[in-house]
């Protein structure tokens, strides 16, 4: 794929095999992926090229998840290929909301609300699409609550909440982008990188 723009990269994976095939026939540079049935419009330097990504009939869209972290979404999820899931990524793609923005498409599975929440932490501008169908029945925009429980665990290993009593981790969220989450019992601070290490 080495002749693909470097400002755009689309995978589609199904179990981690890559289906997509750079097509030097058609006018400009597309990408074409297995049974496309959907185009998504790019437009970065000399012109718009059209991406084509496969359409699905049941599943979960992940959309405006912040640039290069589609894979860290996929790590929530707990999808490492093994699990058979159809899934789809497109990372740094043209956005009008921001400049860059990374798309996750998971088939034949609904994401639980646990999930949403997750994601909620590294993505906070994310839009969640159910598809059933091949109709949006659902679409709601994350949104992390001023404090949360039991999503992650406490980065200091002195908390009361790592000691093995039965108390929930919770934080209060002092800030969504940048994250930064305030342990309610020892106050230590987490930032996302320290909430993408438990994943």
């Amino acid at each position: 794929m080495s002749n693909i723009s470097p400002s755009f990269w689309v995978a589609s994976l199904t179990i981690w095999d890559s289906t997509v095939m750079f097509n030097p026939f058609c006018s400009g540079k597309e990408l074409r992926v297995k049974d496309q049935l959907e185009i998504v419009k790019l437009s970065k330097g000399s012109g718009a090229k059209d991406l084509y990504v496969k359409k699905i009939r049941n599943g979960s869209v992940i959309d405006h998840i912040s640039a290069g972290h589609a894979l860290d979404v996929l790590k929530i999820l707990g999808i490492g290929g093994g699990e058979g899931h159809v899934v789809s990524v497109a990372m740094n793609v043209s956005s009008k909301a921001a400049s860059k923005k990374d798309i996750v498409k998971v088939e034949n599975r609904e994401l639980k609300p646990g999930e949403v929440d997750k994601i909620a932490l590294i993505a906070p501008s994310a839009t969640i699409n159910i598809i059933r169908d091949y109709e949006v029945a659902e679409k709601t925009r994350v949104k992390l609550p001023d404090s949360i429980r039991g999503i992650v665990r406490c980065a200091n290993p002195a908390c009361v909440s790592n000691a093995g009593e039965p108390v929930e981790p919770k934080f209060l969220v002092e800030r969504q982008d940048p994250l930064r989450l305030r342990c309610f019992y020892c106050v230590r601070i987490m930032e996302k990188q320290d909430v993408l290490k438990q994943f």
